[in-house]
């Protein structure tokens, strides 16, 4: 088997019969990326923090033609002559998102999303995903992976970085709207980053969830000296260090969305938002900092798709490009966090000041850390070899 310095699978076992190229690649079922230590978060915060000081140095690339697009999604029309076509219902959308991440990883790799709501009537996630990574050289597939989880802790992890630099040290309290999965790597990562967190106030619609996340909550982090369940969404957000809005809901009126209220914060207080949400007129004005996961991925969504940004992509970064192009926010007033985590910029400057993170997601953090777990995996032996070749037909 060649390798690279790195120690992964480059391009195949053997050489084929006529000494042709033979070509394997590693299947990572769920339970293959949790041996090969997917959920490690520590870990994962670790990687999202180098892969944004990549991005920040402009090694990367994704789709699209400022190389920042999330990627490209099929969905459905509302009337439709063919009767076997899906509706729109939803969340229902097919998304094909590619990158590249240079560095260490030197991989590239592609999530390919399917997701609808009404899964969970089948007893489904809403989204089941996979991702392939491939050698970037040649362009063989290096591994096939069950991408759930892959997904899952990569998002939560943005905010464990955002919390390392934008947070609070003495961070203590963390509110966290809606209780499911991504509330779940959120709260792990905030952790990571700020492990002196002890209390929890959540909020969620259905009772089965919320205590189900209670419990898994006490036994993980049995620091919590205080976990509180509450009712409204002011709960959440008062006297909380750290602020997540992780709720699932669909795009459209940006009125409809979660809101924030300034009043609702205390001084210091940091938001990571990986969902949809909204803020009012007290947090849109210049004193509280306003920070993305990548200003390329907001600009090539404001690109793509039509305005008002913030009604078609719920993600509060999109509320501040929308607010650039109406002249209430200065445009060099947006902040990138990879400027920050590279340290071309301050993190936090004082105790008081408050501070918004959008996490928009992007498939440069699933290159990341899929090639952190597919390394792992070779080098303890996990997954299933499949073969594509021993000797390729057409060459």
């Amino acid at each position: 088997m060649t390798t690279k310095d790195q120690g992964a699978v480059f391009l195949s076992g053997a050489t084929g019969e006529q000494g042709l190229p033979r070509i394997d690649f590693l299947y990572l079922s769920e339970q293959d990326m949790l041996r090969a230590g997917v959920a490690d978060m520590a870990g994962c915060v670790d990687t999202m923090e180098e892969m944004f000081a990549l991005l920040h140095a402009g090694d990367y690339r994704m789709a699209g033609p400022n190389s920042d697009s999330h990627g490209a999604m099929v969905s459905f029309p509302a009337d439709s002559p063919f009767p076997a076509m899906p509706r729109p219902t939803p969340d229902r959308r097919f998304m094909a998102m590619p990158a590249y991440l240079g560095g260490r990883f030197g991989t590239t790799g592609m999530k390919w999303y399917g997701s609808n709501i009404a899964n969970r009537e089948k007893g489904l996630p809403r989204s089941i995903l996979m991702f392939m990574l491939n050698d970037t050289d040649t362009g063989a597939p290096l591994a096939l992976m069950s991408g759930n989880l892959l997904s899952a802790y990569r998002t939560g992890a943005i905010p464990g970085v955002g919390a390392r630099h934008l947070a609070r040290a003495d961070a203590r309290s963390i509110g966290i709207l809606g209780p499911g999965v991504m509330a779940r790597t959120v709260l792990s990562a905030c952790i990571v980053a700020r492990p002196g967190i002890d209390t929890l106030r959540i909020k969620g619609r259905g009772r089965a969830s919320l205590e189900a996340f209670c419990a898994w909550a006490r036994e993980a982090y049995p620091q919590l000296r205080e976990i509180a369940v509450v009712e409204r969404d002011e709960d959440v957000v008062r006297d909380s260090d750290i602020v997540s809005y992780c709720t699932s809901g669909v795009a459209g009126d940006a009125g409809n969305y979660p809101i924030v209220r300034r009043e609702w914060l205390k001084p210091g207080a940091f938001l990571a938002m990986p969902s949809l949400c909204d803020i009012d007129a007290g947090l849109e004005r210049p004193d509280v900092r306003k920070v993305v996961d990548n200003i390329g991925l907001y600009e090539a969504w404001y690109e793509e798709i039509p305005h008002p940004l913030h009604n078609t992509v719920p993600m509060i970064g999109c509320k501040f490009m929308d607010m650039i192009a109406d002249g209430r926010m200065a445009k060099d007033a947006l902040e990138d966090i990879g400027r920050i985590v590279a340290g071309d910029a301050d993190g936090r400057r004082d105790d008081d000041e408050i501070i918004i993170l959008s996490v928009g997601g992007m498939p440069v953090e699933d290159v990341a850390w899929g090639t952190v777990v597919y390394r792992n995996a070779v080098r303890d032996g996990i997954g299933v070899t499949l073969n594509l070749w021993d000797r390729p037909v057409l060459a």
